[in-house]
Order: C-alpha cells, then sequence, then structure tokens
C-alpha cells in the first residue's frame, strides 16, 4: 500500500475538473511518455469503464494528449493540449470500448509510436487523488506508480542478469529499493522492474545495455507531484528519520488520536509532524510540508476568488455566475459564513470546470468544499492563515484515513467518497480553528460522513458541472452544521473509524450506474439527458 502523505491528501494543485479523470490520465500518459526512446509521433487512446462513458466532459481527452506533449498537471496549457499536438506533429486518436470488463473503472491502453521506430503498448489506471499506476507493459502485467525511480530491463531470463545489474548500480552509488520480475516463458523474454533512488545516468545505462542479455531498458522518472523547490538542508538526518518512522505510522484514526493525546498535540500539528519526518528520510527540508499548504491555501484563494470578480467559461456551459448571483443576494437572505462557504465553494467548481487551477481536497469534483469553509471562517472569524495552514494539515489527517482505508474516488464509491470526504475534512478542519480537542475533531467529522453516506455520483451529461457545485455548497454547510454539533458536545452515531469503514461498504454496494458513469441518478432525468456540444 502507497505511504500517502499530505500532498497526497491535499492535493495535487491541478487544472480542472476531475481529479481522476484530468490529472490522473495526465500522469498515465506522462509515465508512458517517459517510457520512450523518443518523442511520440503517433498515439492512440482506447478508453475503458468510467473514461469511455464521460471522457470528453471531465477533460480526460485533453489531459491524456497533454502528458503525452510532456505538459504538468497544473499547467493551464491542458485546455489548448489538442492545438499544441498538431503544432508539434502529434497524431492521435481516441476508440471508445464501454463493454470490455476491466480491474479498474478509470482505465486506458495506450499504442504509441516514438520518432525512433519504436512502439509501446501500456495499460494504466487512475486510482483517485490524482494518482495513477501502469498495470500492464506490452504484454505483462506490471505495477508502476511512478511515486519512486523505476528502471525497466527487457532481458533473457538467464541467470546472472540480475547480479550484474545490482553490481552495475552499487558501482555507480545507485540504491535499489525493489525489485520484481516478470517473465514470459522460463528462458525467455522477461521484464525486471526496479525502483531506485536516484536517476540512472546515461553512462550507467550504457554499461548495462552492453551486456550481451539485456535487450533495452526504459526508465520513468519519480513524479515529484506538489513538491516545493527546497532551500534548506533537513535538519533531520535519513538515519534518524527512519528510526522514527514506525511511530508516525497510523493505520487508523485511532491510532493518531491516541497519538495526539498522548503528545497533547492537534491533529494538524500531529500529522505535519509525520509528515516532516517522511520528507526527511528523503532528506527534504522538515520546513517544505508547511510551504505546501501555504501554497495550496493560496491558489485555493485564487480558484474561489477568481469567478467573482471575472466570468468563466465552463466546458459544458451547464453552469457558471451562480457564485456571483450568491454574492449579490448575502444581503437579502442568509449573512454570514454559511452563505459566504457556499459562494466561495460554488465559485471553485467554476474555476475548476473552466479548465482552470485549483487544489484537489481530495478530488477536484469536491475541490470547493475546503477553501469554501476555510475562506468564509478566515472572512467572519479572523483567522489567521498560520491557523488555516494547520487547519488544512487536519483535513489532510482525516482525509488520509478515507484514501487508506476506503476510496475517495467517485467511480469506485460514489460522491459520498469524494463529497462525503471533502466535508468530513472540513469539518474537522473547522473543529480545530476552533480550538477543539483531537476527539471532537474527529467527532465532527465522523458526524459529516455519516450524513452524507450514500451519495451518489451521477454528474449530468459526464460534466463536473452539475450537479457537482450545488453539492460542494451543500456539503460546505454540511461540514459547518456537524462543526457546530461537535463542538456542542453532540457525539457521531458511530467513531471515526466505524464510519470509514462504512463508507467503503457503502460504496462497494452501489451499482455501476451510480458510480461516476452518468448512467443513472440525476444524470438520467428527462430535462438532463444530452449531448455536451462544447466537449466534442
Amino acid at each position: 500500500m502507497k505511504d500517502l502523505g499530505i500532498r497526497d491528501v491535499v492535493g495535487p494543485i491541478m487544472v480542472g475538473p476531475s481529479s481522476s479523470h484530468t490529472a490522473g490520465a495526465l500522469r498515465i500518459a506522462s509515465m508512458a511518455r517517459d517510457l520512450l526512446d523518443g518523442a511520440p509521433v503517433d498515439v492512440t487512446f482506447t478508453l475503458y469503464g468510467s473514461f469511455s462513458q464521460t471522457y470528453r466532459g471531465h477533460g480526460t481527452d485533453h489531459a491524456l494528449v497533454a502528458g503525452m506533449l510532456g505538459i504538468h498537471t497544473d499547467d493551464l496549457r491542458i485546455r489548448d493540449s489538442f492545438r499544441l499536438a498538431d503544432e508539434a506533429g502529434l497524431r492521435f486518436a481516441f476508440k471508445v470500448d464501454p463493454t470490455t470488463k476491466v480491474r479498474h473503472p478509470n482505465t486506458v491502453d495506450i499504442h504509441v509510436f516514438d520518432d525512433t521506430g519504436g512502439v509501446l503498448d501500456v495499460r494504466g489506471e487512475s486510482i483517485g487523488g490524482g494518482a495513477a499506476r501502469l498495470s500492464r507493459l506490452d504484454d505483462l502485467d506490471v505495477d508502476i506508480t511512478g511515486e519512486y525511480n523505476s528502471v525497466i530491463v527487457y532481458q533473457r531470463d538467464v541467470p546472472g542478469v540480475l547480479g550484474f545489474i545490482a553490481s552495475t548500480f552499487g558501482r555507480a552509488g545507485i540504491n535499489i529499493g525493489s525489485v520484481s520480475l516478470k517473465r514470459r516463458r522460463k528462458g525467455g523474454q522477461a521484464i525486471n522492474m526496479l525502483e531506485v533512488d536516484d536517476p540512472v545516468p546515461d553512462d550507467v545505462r550504457a554499461e548495462l545495455l552492453a551486456y550481451p542479455d539485456i535487450e533495452f531498458i526504459r526508465f520513468v522518472p519519480a513524479n515529484g507531484l506538489n513538491r516545493v523547490p527546497q532551500t534548506e538542508s533537513p535538519r533531520l538526518a535519513p538515519e534518524e528519520a527512519e528510526k522514527l518512522l514506525p511511530t508516525y505510522t497510523f493505520e487508523e484514526g485511532s491510532e493518531l488520536l491516541a497519538f495526539c493525546e498522548e503528545r497533547k498535540l492537534s491533529v494538524g500539528a500531529a500529522f505535519i509532524e509525520r509528515e516532516q519526518v517522511r520528507d526527511a528520510v528523503l532528506g527534504v527540508c522538515e520546513d517544505e510540508a508547511r510551504r505546501y499548504l501555504s501554497r495550496a491555501l493560496q491558489v485555493m484563494r485564487e480558484s474561489a476568488q477568481t469567478p467573482l470578480g471575472t466570468d468563466v467559461k465552463t466546458m459544458g456551459g451547464l453552469i457558471g455566475g451562480e457564485a456571483k448571483r450568491l454574492q449579490g443576494a448575502v444581503p437579502q437572505t442568509f449573512s454570514g459564513v454559511f452563505t459566504k462557504a457556499a459562494q466561495y465553494a460554488m465559485a471553485v467548481l467554476e474555476t475548476n470546470a473552466s479548465m482552470g487551477r485549483i487544489v484537489a481536497a481530495p478530488t477536484a469534483g469536491a475541490s470547493g468544499v475546503l477553501p469554501g469553509v476555510l475562506l468564509a471562517l478566515q472572512e467572519e472569524k479572523g483567522f489567521t492563515d498560520d491557523e488555516l495552514v494547520d487547519a488544512l494539515a487536519c483535513a489532510a489527517a482525516i482525509g488520509y484515513f478515507f484514501s487508506r482505508n476506503a476510496t475517495v474516488a467517485g467511480a469506485e464509491g460514489g460522491c459520498q467518497a469524494e463529497m462525503g470526504t471533502a466535508s468530513a475534512m472540513a469539518a474537522g478542519a473547522a473543529a480545530q480553528l476552533f480550538g477543539a480537542s483531537p476527539r471532537t475533531c474527529f467527532d465532527a467529522a465522523a458526524i459529516a460522513i455519516t450524513n452524507m453516506l450514500g451519495l451518489v455520483c451521477d454528474p449530468v451529461r459526464g460534466l463536473v458541472e452539475e450537479p457537482c457545485q450545488k453539492r460542494n455548497a451543500s456539503a460546505a454547510a454540511n461540514a459547518l452544521v456537524s462543526c457546530e454539533l461537535a463542538l456542542a458536545g453532540v457525539t457521531a452515531t458511530a467513531p471515526f473509524d466505524e464510519t470509514v469503514d462504512a463508507t467503503r461498504r457503502v460504496g462497494q454496494a452501489l451499482p455501476m450506474e451510480l458510480r461516476e458513469t452518468a448512467l443513472g441518478g440525476i444524470a438520467t432525468c428527462p430535462s438532463c439527458i444530452g449531448d455536451c456540444a462544447a466537449c466534442r
């Protein structure tokens, strides 16, 4: 299981509209590009499952092409990737296969030629929150996430090859983290997959390729998503951090809660401490975690404010201008934090749906909930940016357990997985802002998700616009109510960890039609059925 951190939950910082269907799809194509020996010149994408149903409305097509061009997930040029591909001489085509059963609902096959004459076939899966993995390389099963540098060695299945690879890396000072061998038959071609701590220099690759039983080598660099450039050396040595790491291995919320109560730390402070230790193991400065959260907060603020001052054009045109209308209605109806939270939450979704830059928290479809709540509370109650950063860390801790023990992907667990998790994150973060104990923060989160169990994912016309925008506003209000209840001493129906498990079980029970396919729920109402001409 991947060791999730703050950047995996409050992140990635990305261009919308969907973390799974846009950022995750781009990441798949980017890893495929890294495997090539030259520049891609002709690529065919075959889309399965949820990808095949909603790829235009979710920007999956633009993201896949952008990934093949080497564009990053937070680059606003993603929206122009088709034009940029034409200018670069990259031919591309999409095929849709909604009937073939695949392991994961967000699956794409990529068949690509490069300018050296090489050809590559990969299968990728977008696994939620912008993360992705390659599950097939040529015709062999693999598991490549891009979390670490990956070296893929095509070789003959004979004795001595692995030993030569290990000794060559050893002489070059490259540490091997893991090794996995796949082979077609005994004595035939095999693929050796190694995760290494450092990039492999050209001279080391040349030395490997000179060995008679090694055919060729592919390399996927660590993604480095959301990393802030390091300006200082870590104060804690990697060896010291490695010894401390088991202390910060929290499998359930109850373990983090006990840690907080024992150390007298807030949930946010404890989770930042955990991130600092994880970073120090990699030789990264301890301050980077807070720097990243500060950057995320700034992106959240920009995404919430831009649609209030500028007209934005969304991909499908189903939403746009609602946040402005709500802003103008404040003096006439409800005032205060609830209306502002809804206003900011809806504005973020307008930014997201127009392929603007947002922070997935935990996903792009639910990206308005957390900034909506935090920015409204800051305006109404005067909280500082530093306090909001600590609250973001608390939110990340809560989202971490949903990501780890349930899912935050709508295609796997319905909208409860996205919007429910976001609401729970915001409820816990709000409680911490008001000085609540860690136990009360977890209670607020548990109440929030309990209120949203069973919420289906039914994007109208396959777009992350309707009913997503209104649900972001509602989830923000739910977070505030849940926080208020917990602060008043009202306890959750079930403990936090049990609510996370309930979310997992309910998500598994939802039929495919209610998990981001646009084949059920509100998406099938007569008034909502139609084509998205703007997304063709």
